[in-house]
């Protein structure tokens, strides 16, 4: 059988630090660990109403800057797609499958729902990204948070922290470069202006 390229365990990489964070996380106050954990769950819901901002802030704002937030949800969406590539290709067992920790506070996934990269992490950082090329202070919003999802996934005990590093680095890598080229659609955008989603795109920065 011909071995993968990178190594199905990760546990070499960073296991000890992985464990000594579910060792904090099995210590920590209840009321931490349960705020920390519908964070992780639920916190990307966060992003799409920073996105939503987004777009409302660009009403008024110049039309490439209305384009990069129009394509935010875009490039999140593609940078998910090559998360998933990453994934399929490297087949990363769960740290909470690898390692023999204690009860992990978020439900080990299923054999087969492979570690490397963290998905949570790519969502968080290719949105945080893209928001930074339209909007700086919504993107600073959204990177802190984005730092506390990957930290998050770690916490809650479902990836390692490599898996949480390699996320963050798809996930802005996606941001701003696909968030910058989305610039460029913004004639695109002024036309659209000029016609029946005027109400809804903004007129945009006086001349």
């Amino acid at each position: 059988m011909t071995p993968a390229l990178l190594a199905y365990d990760g546990s070499g990489i960073d296991g000890g630090l992985y464990t000594r964070v579910v060792g904090w996380a099995g210590s920590a106050p209840a009321w931490l660990d349960a705020l920390i954990a519908d964070w992780s769950a639920l916190g990307l819901g966060v992003f799409a109403l920073l996105m939503l901002g987004g777009w409302w802030r660009a009403r008024g704002a110049a039309p490439e800057v209305m384009a990069r937030a129009l394509a935010a949800p875009v490039v999140v969406v593609a940078a998910y797609a090559a998360d998933t590539v990453f994934k399929s290709a490297v087949e990363e067992v769960r740290p909470c499958r690898q390692l023999a920790v204690r009860a992990t506070l978020e439900g080990c996934p299923a054999a087969g729902d492979w570690s490397f990269p963290s998905n949570h992490t790519v969502i968080a950082f290719a949105a945080a990204a893209a928001l930074w090329t339209a909007d700086r202070r919504l993107g600073a919003v959204a990177l802190v948070a984005a730092v506390l999802m990957g930290a998050s996934r770690v916490w809650v005990g479902v990836h390692y922290p490599h898996d949480v590093l390699a996320g963050a680095v798809i996930g802005v890598a996606a941001g701003v470069l696909l968030g910058a080229a989305a610039g460029r659609a913004a004639p695109l955008v002024e036309r659209a202006r000029a016609g029946r989603l005027g109400g809804v795109l903004g007129v945009g920065a006086p001349a």
